[in-house]
């Protein structure tokens, strides 16, 4: 049986708050809460043959007479399985205990059904806790950070590159009773937005960003993750990428470049140091011509050091002021006799170095 109440209203009448009606002479209807908006029924009743045009709204009951019987019904019956369990476990001591007594780790926790429905208090553990035979079931869930290794992504990036990309996702269940009751699997919900997100994210950036700036897009991945999957109970700690695969064609493109650029690079110095060393060996020129004894001096001193290494070359040391005036001459006998004097120098070289050698052998 359903009670009804019908009000008249005329067209002018308008709405003050949800299921408030206001009619024209200021009169204002109870508002209703959103259960029993859609518990309630409008049905429109035909105007009258008057010509006034004016229109008939009956609301009907917010709660029939059926549903709250169901609702005891269902109470009741849910009380009197509780009473036979409750029986069951008293008349079957103390092998009963084994059957209701849970243990979980310290890492764990229990989410307990009874007869379907979720027990107040939310999850228990860790330790020991108490169910009911053949009404209760429950959940263990594992609190642990889970590892996922994203498998490799192919991308098309913002500059229409493809790239290979895989990630690792740090993540772990924060609300035991959330990632049961609000997802049918939350490891691998969590999986699947890992991937979808990787996607998403690389499709939006360009190949230079994704090679320089993977710190940063790991960062906002982690935000991204957490958000979306903290209505399953699951908080994502930390993401990285691992690895970044580009085409071999593209690889040795930009293995071009880049030996070009350091080659580029390398001649850049080595102009400006030769252009040093013209600088340095122009103020040394300058100084040694200021003072004819320093060039005997550098000589003397290329001589010691060319000593100081263990070979077998004989260096005989000759006097530059002796070669000076053969050198600046035009004369053809002075010419003639310099190059006498060096075929000379040049035999004894060579008889001193076969008598060095025989003397080695021996």
């Amino acid at each position: 049986m359903q009670t009804s109440m019908t009000t008249l209203m005329p067209p002018m009448a308008t709405t003050t708050a949800i299921g408030a009606t206001t009619t024209s002479a200021g009169a204002t209807l109870k508002p209703m809460s959103i259960v029993d908006q859609r518990r309630a029924t409008i049905v429109p009743i035909n105007p009258p043959n008057d010509g006034r045009g004016e229109r008939r709204v009956t609301i009907h009951a917010v709660r029939s007479r059926s549903e709250e019987d169901v609702g005891d019904k269902s109470s009741t019956c849910g009380t009197l399985l509780i009473f036979l369990s409750v029986a069951l476990v008293i008349l079957t001591l103390p092998f009963s205990l084994f059957v209701c007594f849970k243990v979980v780790q310290e890492y764990e926790r229990a989410v307990i059904f009874r007869l379907g429905r979720l027990m107040q208090g939310g999850a228990k553990g860790p330790g020991i806790f108490f169910i009911l035979p053949c009404i209760d079931s429950y959940a263990r869930v594992d609190l642990r950070t889970r590892t996922y290794d994203v498998p490799p992504q192919e991308v098309l990036t913002k500059d229409s590159v493809t790239v290979s990309v895989d990630a690792v996702v740090y993540y772990r269940v924060s609300n035991a009773t959330v990632s049961i009751a609000n997802v049918e699997n939350a490891h691998h919900s969590t999986r699947l937005l890992a991937q979808t997100t990787l996607r998403n994210t690389m499709g939006t950036r360009h190949l230079h960003e994704i090679l320089s700036e993977r710190v940063s897009i790991s960062g906002s991945m982690q935000v991204q993750l957490d958000e979306a999957t903290d209505a399953w109970g699951i908080k994502v700690e930390r993401v990285e990428i691992k690895d970044v695969r580009l085409p071999v064609q593209l690889q040795r493109a930009m293995a071009a470049e880049a030996e070009a650029a350091r080659e580029a690079r390398a001649k850049v110095i080595a102009a400006e140091g030769e252009q040093k060393a013209s600088k340095a060996l122009r103020e040394a020129s300058e100084v040694i011509g200021g003072s004819p004894a320093a060039l005997q001096l550098r000589y003397l001193q290329t001589l010691s050091t060319i000593s100081a290494e263990k070979n077998s070359t004989i260096v005989f040391p000759l006097p530059i002021d002796l070669i000076t005036y053969f050198l600046k001459t035009n004369d053809e006998n002075t010419q003639q006799k310099a190059k006498a004097a060096a075929a000379a120098m040049a035999r004894t070289a060579v008889e001193a170095i076969a008598q060095q050698q025989q003397s080695t052998a021996m």
